[in-house]
């Protein structure tokens, strides 16, 4: 493994564990040459899946491309990086689960829109702002509509909780 500061590409295995999605293998490493240490992420290589975009246009399915729309949504939020990965790997082992090699890009935004739902508020909304391309301010009330009664729905339920 090529060390990120000075390229040497001798490094040894410190530690290895099972990373929190459970497909994931992290490895502290250490530069045999400039002995930084460092991290890599191994993860068995899949069968490609292809995303058939709205266009009918098909494209390799990418984490980083929904990582990208993901933190563009999440800017100056409250959301940590781990809850955002946390949730693309859901996303990702629901889609490989459910689809063998090809997946509809309605599929993969719909399920970005309900972990967004979850993690935060403001962030699913600026999502859907542009995943859903709304044509009109009534389709926007609907949607702030639909995300205002998951959270009331969501303080009631605790507020239960409590009382109980």
């Amino acid at each position: 493994m090529r060390c990120p500061k000075c390229h040497c590409n001798k490094s040894s295995v410190i530690d290895s564990r099972q990373a929190e999605d459970g497909n994931t293998i992290r490895r502290r490493r250490e530069c045999e040459e400039c002995a930084n240490r460092f991290t890599t992420f191994e993860r068995l290589e899949e069968m490609p899946l292809l995303v058939i975009k709205k266009d009918g246009t098909r494209e390799q399915f990418s984490r980083d491309k929904i990582l990208n729309g993901i933190i563009q949504s999440a800017q100056k939020r409250p959301v940590s990086s781990s809850d955002i990965e946390k949730a693309i790997s859901r996303i990702e082992r629901k889609v490989r689960s459910d689809y063998d090699s090809e997946v509809d890009s309605t599929v993969i935004g719909n399920l970005v829109m309900d972990e967004l739902a979850e993690l935060d508020e403001i962030t699913y909304v600026r999502f859907a702002s542009v995943y859903r391309s709304f044509k009109d301010v009534d389709e926007i009330e609907e949607l702030l509509r639909q995300i205002t009664n998951r959270v009331r729905g969501k303080k009631k339920g605790s507020l239960r909780d409590d009382t109980e």
